[in-house]
């Protein structure tokens, strides 16, 4: 029989599917030959009784949910097919009929993914991002360029200047009595910096090489070691040396140095990439706004199913950034004093938004008939090797074909929601003006009198 829909409730589906009874025979099989070891006939070695005589003794049964577990997984994929479903989760699975020389019966309950109704995805107004390169930015690049390609110098023939690297010993103490973590030895401190506490490194200037000095600081209210808040700390330090960053001059050789002939050529080249990298952000900028508007105007029931499984995305990926840094989740955890459901419970509605997306994205892409041709495929797998410098038939083992698919289609239709949208220049502020100041015009008194002869002369 083919597979059959018995019900649907929101997004649960209950359908009825089979298993062939050609299908099940080989099940059983492979069912058998897993468990003979553990079967025990007399007149018999141990594991080596036919299946007959297994069923015989112990019912055909005894195979039957190996045989299922085994048969189950191509039935349940044709039936889905068939139905076109889209499940989201585990089924749940009862047994309708399970007669010998009969196909076998499954009832399977299923959480699919919701049905989405668009809102708004064209026409979406954008306020244009705008990222503006100046020369402060043009000149601040090519001296973080200098600075790279900076060397250091050793100071003899003077005392500390400010900007100067010192090198020295210290040791702190409060009350007479050294302090834990107050004791450092040929340590390089840029004076200036700010790296300790306020006071100390002004107080170094002026020392000279080979001088040992008492510093006297007070440490801020607010130090992290509570001990020490707000206590009044003298420090022992000897200063072993001094180094200083020579920067190079910023000329046609700085340029050479960089492969550029001129430094005017090097200084078009800082000015186009920081341009680049501006028009990159603004476009990721309006891409982000696009999408998660497009995901706030569709109407969707979103299973809770859907949420947890995206959070376990989350937390896997959380997992490897981690391992670059020598930790793992539970370690972080630990180490934060938070249990995984303190954990998922931060990132649940960024997992909702991003399923959210999900939806609309393939529901935008659906509506549009937004398609990926297996050339397009192969064009991607051919620039992810050429990226890598893998062979073609090693990113084809590592990246699945269907993932470059949606990957590919998700592009796509990310171009269609911005091609649609509308970018708009945000208005320029303007100086608010005064009020204008409200004129009051004096009352005049009139005062009338009589007019006698004379006036009127």
């Amino acid at each position: 029989m083919a597979s059959t829909l018995v019900k649907k409730e929101n997004n649960t589906v209950e359908f009825k599917f089979e298993i062939s009874v050609d299908a099940f025979e080989v099940a059983m099989d492979k069912a058998f030959k897993k468990n003979a070891k553990y079967f025990n006939i007399p007149g018999f070695r141990k594991g080596k009784a036919p299946r007959k005589m297994v069923e015989k003794m112990y019912g055909e049964g005894v195979l039957y949910e190996d045989a299922i577990n085994f048969a189950f997984p191509e039935a349940y994929d044709s039936a889905i097919d068939e139905l076109q479903l889209e499940p989201v989760s585990n089924p749940e699975l009862d047994i309708d009929t399970l007669e010998k020389g009969q196909p076998v019966v499954l009832i399977a309950k299923v959480t699919v993914k919701p049905e989405v109704t668009l809102g708004e995805y064209k026409g979406i107004e954008i306020k244009k991002p705008e990222y503006n390169v100046t020369a402060k930015d043009v000149n601040a690049e090519i001296s973080r360029m200098a600075e790279k390609n900076a060397r250091m110098v050793t100071v003899e023939d003077r005392a500390v200047k400010k900007g100067d690297i010192a090198n020295i010993d210290f040791e702190g103490f409060k009350d007479g009595v050294a302090f834990d973590g107050g004791k450092g030895e040929k340590f390089d401190l840029t004076i200036g910096s700010g790296q300790f506490i306020p006071g100390f490194e002004d107080q170094l200037i002026g020392a000279k090489i080979g001088e040992e000095k008492e510093i006297e600081v007070t440490f801020p209210e607010d130090y992290q070691a509570e001990e020490l808040k707000g206590a009044k700390a003298t420090f022992k330090v000897k200063i072993n040396g001094i180094t200083v960053k020579e920067l190079p001059a910023l000329d046609d050789e700085f340029a050479k140095d960089n492969d550029f002939d001129t430094f005017d050529a090097l200084k078009a080249d800082v000015k186009a990439k920081l341009k680049k990298a501006a028009d990159d952000r603004a476009k990721a900028e309006i891409e982000n706004e696009v999408i998660t508007v497009a995901a706030k105007n569709i109407t969707a029931d979103i299973p809770d199913c859907m949420v947890d499984t995206q959070l376990d995305a989350i937390v896997r990926d959380y997992d490897m950034r981690l391992a670059q840094q020598g930790l793992n989740v539970e370690k972080y955890l630990q180490i934060m004093g938070m249990t995984m459901d303190q954990f998922k419970e931060g990132f649940k509605d960024r997992a909702k938004e991003q399923v959210r997306v999900s939806l609309m994205l393939e529901a935008v892409a659906k509506a549009e008939k937004v398609e990926v041709t297996e050339k397009e495929i192969d064009e991607e797998i051919a620039n992810i090797a050429e990226m890598y410098k893998m062979p073609v038939d090693d990113v084809k083992k590592y990246i699945p074909a269907s993932e470059l698919k949606a990957e590919l289609t998700n592009k796509k239709v990310v171009a269609v929601l911005v091609d649609n949208c509308k970018v708009v220049k945000p208005e320029k502020k303007t100086a608010d003006k005064e009020p204008a100041k409200k004129t009051t015009t004096a009352k005049k008194t009139t005062t009338t009198k009589k007019t006698t002869k004379k006036d009127a002369e």
